[in-house]
C-alpha cells in the first residue's frame, strides 16, 4: 500500500490551484502522507469509504475582513475602464462530499481596497482531507466576471487567529503585493 498522495496536473484551473494547495503542506516539497483516516482498516478490514456518513469532527470559522495590494499588481483600468473594481471572496471547502461547499462574500463596489467582514462556518467529517478554497472575482454586471485571484489552503495547515493570506494568479504564481486578511478559528 502506498502510503503519499501523488497528482499529475495538465493547464490551468481549479485542479490545478487544488493539487498547489494539497502539496503546500509539507513546507511544498511535493510529498505529501496520506492522513491516518486513509491507511487505517476498520473492523471489516476496510479503509475510508467516502460515502460513509460521519460525524461533523471540528466547525472552521473564516472571516474575511479585507483585501489590499490590487492596486499595486494591476494597471488601473485592469478590471473596470473607468471606476475601480467590485470585489468579492467565494471561499469553500473542497474533500469529501460532506464537507463540500461554497459560499460568498458580498461585492464591495468601487474599491481597490475592500472590506468585507463577512464570517462563514465549514463543519468537517474529514477535515484531514479538506482543502480551503479562496477565489477573488470581480464583479461585472454586463459581461463574466473578472478573476482576481485564488488559493488553496490544506485545512490540516492553518493555524487559529489572524492571517495575512498571499494570493496567486490563475498560473498559480504569487503576486507580489495581493493579499487578504483573514481570521481562522476551529470550534469542536
Amino acid at each position: 500500500m502506498y502510503n503519499a498522495i501523488v497528482i499529475l496536473h495538465q493547464g490551468h484551473g481549479r485542479p490545478f490551484w487544488l493539487m498547489q494547495g494539497m502539496f503546500r503542506a509539507n513546507g511544498g516539497c511535493g510529498y505529501v502522507k496520506k492522513p491516518e483516516l486513509l491507511l487505517k482498516t476498520d473492523a471489516n478490514n476496510e479503509v475510508h469509504d467516502p460515502k460513509r456518513l460521519l460525524s461533523v469532527k471540528t466547525t472552521l470559522k473564516v472571516k474575511v475582513y479585507m483585501g489590499k495590494g490590487w492596486h499595486l499588481d494591476f494597471k488601473r483600468t485592469h478590471f473596470d475602464a473607468y471606476s475601480p473594481p467590485d470585489f468579492y471572496v467565494k471561499i469553500g471547502i473542497a474533500g469529501v462530499a460532506a464537507d463540500s461547499t461554497v459560499k460568498k462574500t458580498k461585492a464591495i463596489e468601487d474599491n481597490w481596497i475592500p472590506i468585507w467582514n463577512d464570517e462563514f462556518e465549514f463543519p468537517l467529517t474529514v477535515p484531514e482531507l479538506a482543502l480551503l478554497r479562496v477565489e477573488v472575482h470581480e464583479y461585472d454586471m454586463s459581461e463574466i466576471d473578472d478573476f482576481g485571484g485564488q488559493t488553496c489552503i490544506p485545512v490540516s495547515e492553518l493555524r487559529t487567529g489572524i492571517r495575512a493570506v498571499p494570493i496567486y494568479n490563475e498560473k498559480g504564481e504569487k503576486y507580489p503585493s495581493v493579499k487578504l486578511l483573514m481570521r481562522f478559528e476551529f470550534v469542536i
